[in-house]
């Protein structure tokens, strides 16, 4: 990635690269409510390479590709920030979703079937999953969780995309909560338990695991957000 006068050969960075800024945003946007476009955020993600390619140097001793994605999903965040994406509807409708789930969990002794929840929630099984599709699946685990706070005011994007800095893997290394959710993990339904391994485990993005599994996107969008909901139920409780 050099020139013939031993330069950084920024332009040959910046197109090997380009993948990269649409791995982060595909992760990225699945965290995200429906209004926000996959390929705004391809945009402003060019735009952090970009960035990122006239301030690296390599004497910082540091692999651009890690400097460069500090630099893409930075971008992508500040775009964000501008804005709170998740309504206050939606918030609540994930809170409802969530509480339902606890109150059939409760009763039956196991994990809901989807249908089992949609009753709860007094809605038709294709409104149920439709409401999935519009809440997305967020973190699986939030800050203030872990403190036993209330939701409060706290903008959308530092509680489900924070910078890495804020990151909630940074919690989750405490060893009970990790075995916590560990065996949370192995309590989900089966596809639940594969759409989790495949997205977190082994970084595939949502088209991809639809084509595993032989559905939409938007089914596997679905499934994801309730096993969320399945997992916060269940580490609120830890």
């Amino acid at each position: 990635m050099y020139t013939a006068k031993g330069q950084l050969n920024r332009d040959a960075l910046f197109h090997q690269h380009m993948p990269l800024v649409r791995r982060i945003a595909h992760h990225m946007i699945a965290k995200l409510p429906p209004n926000v476009e996959l390929d705004d955020l391809i945009q402003v993600g060019l735009i952090g390479l970009n960035d990122a390619l006239s301030r690296y140097e390599v004497a910082q001793g540091v692999q651009f590709e890690t400097f460069a994605s500090q630099r893409i999903r930075g971008a992508m965040l500040d775009e964000l920030r501008e804005g709170d994406w998740m309504s206050r509807g939606a918030r609540k409708s994930q809170k409802d979703i969530e509480q339902a789930m606890h109150r059939v969990e409760q009763r039956l002794g196991r994990s809901p079937l989807e249908s089992e929840i949609a009753a709860e929630l007094g809605m038709k099984l294709d409104d149920y999953q439709s409401l999935l599709g519009k809440v997305r699946g967020t973190q699986l685990v939030y800050l203030e969780d872990m403190s036993g706070s209330d939701e409060g005011e706290e903008g959308f994007l530092d509680r489900h995309v924070a910078d890495e800095g804020a990151d909630p893997m940074s919690v989750l290394r405490d060893q009970r909560l990790r075995a916590s959710l560990v065996q949370a993990i192995k309590l989900l339904p089966e596809r639940e338990q594969h759409i989790m391994g495949m997205y977190y485990e082994h970084d595939m993005n949502l088209k991809e695991i639809a084509a595993v599994l032989g559905v939409t996107e938007s089914r596997v969008c679905q499934l994801h957000s309730q096993a969320i909901a399945r997992l916060r139920t269940k580490m609120r409780g830890h």
